[in-house]
């Protein structure tokens, strides 16, 4: 049988873009750093895809203390938690210059009844996002910190990647204290971590502002994570005769 010709880093998510607006017109939206979509406790109605930028998605508890929960890459769906109850559950705020793409959810569930594609689409986006939810919680409850950090900067990579975008330098637009927010982390852990990865020549800060992360080998990250969590060897106790 002929082999089927590879599909290109991103292609995928620029085909499913452009099914969902072939069926249902977007409202286009520019965002800049700071700007929220939607906020926690606002009436639902409608879902958002990420077209470009970078999102956090920020959980704000009773007590005032708020939590970077989810981050969001290009392809990315925005608002799944406001469908339950009728209500966003969160914020949603551009890390980044971009554009986001609103759909109204009555008129995304009609055009799904004609083109079942289209539902397919949607519940492979809410899996991604309970799998993406359940490896970040393994992570911050197993990993040790200097892991979670190299851990964090490797999903950011394998992001990078699936989306066809550079890799061997990366522009973090998060601040060592969002970053810890994110993984449980006090803002020195995460710079300690940092730096222990750029001693070990894994990372290097490209420029002085140090949000710019060079990764000359993404793979060099997992070996990181592996050799943390790897069993410390004991020796055997002495038999005696």
């Amino acid at each position: 049988m002929p082999c089927m010709p590879r599909q290109k880093p991103g292609q995928k998510i620029s085909d499913m873009m452009a099914r969902l607006s072939g069926q249902v017109a977007p409202q286009r939206r520019m965002v800049h750093a700071g700007d929220v979509i939607y906020q926690a406790g606002e009436r639902f109605g409608h879902l958002y895809i990420l077209n470009s930028g970078f999102f956090k998605i920020v959980n704000l508890s009773a007590d005032g203390r708020e939590q970077v929960v989810s981050l969001k890459f290009r392809g990315d769906w925005l608002g799944f938690d406001g469908i339950a109850d009728g209500h966003y559950v969160c914020d949603a705020v551009a890390m980044e210059t971009g554009e986001v793409w609103g759909f109204r959810y009555d008129e995304l569930l009609c055009a799904c009844a004609v083109q079942p594609m289209l539902l397919a689409v949607l519940h492979e986006a809410m899996s991604r996002e309970i799998a993406h939810d359940r490896d970040s919680l393994m992570s911050v409850c197993t990993l040790p910190a200097d892991a979670r950090v190299a851990e964090f900067l490797r999903h950011w990579v394998e992001s990078l990647t699936e989306r066809g975008m550079r890799t061997d330098e990366i522009t973090l637009c998060m601040t060592r204290a969002e970053i810890g927010n994110y993984l449980g982390m006090t803002l020195e852990s995460v710079s300690r971590a940092l730096t222990r990865l750029a001693r070990d020549k894994i990372i290097a800060f490209a420029r002085k502002g140090r949000r710019e992360v060079r990764i000359p080998d993404a793979d060099a990250l997992s070996a990181f994570v592996q050799r943390c969590i790897a069993p410390v060897p004991t020796s055997k106790p002495l038999l005696v005769h």
